[in-house]
């Protein structure tokens, strides 16, 4: 069996891989942070704009680190 890479994913998949419920993907495409499309009566997601959403997503920080390592 071969592992090719998937090109679109569905809202159940995409959900699935980035561990968010299917209002967050909804609101982030409401938003226009991500890029959905419809293929007939299916939404997705096609991989290139999944990559571009996950890259755009903030650095996460904590308060305090910074004085910590002073």
């Amino acid at each position: 069996m071969t592992n090719i890479a998937k090109e679109a994913f569905a809202v159940r998949e995409f959900c699935a891989r980035y561990s968010i419920c299917r209002a967050t993907f909804y609101d982030e495409v409401k938003r226009g942070r991500l890029r959905a499309i419809k293929l007939g009566r299916k939404t997705i997601v096609m991989r290139a704009d999944a990559d571009a959403w996950a890259a755009s997503l903030p650095e996460l920080r904590t308060v305090g680190r910074e004085q910590a390592s002073a």
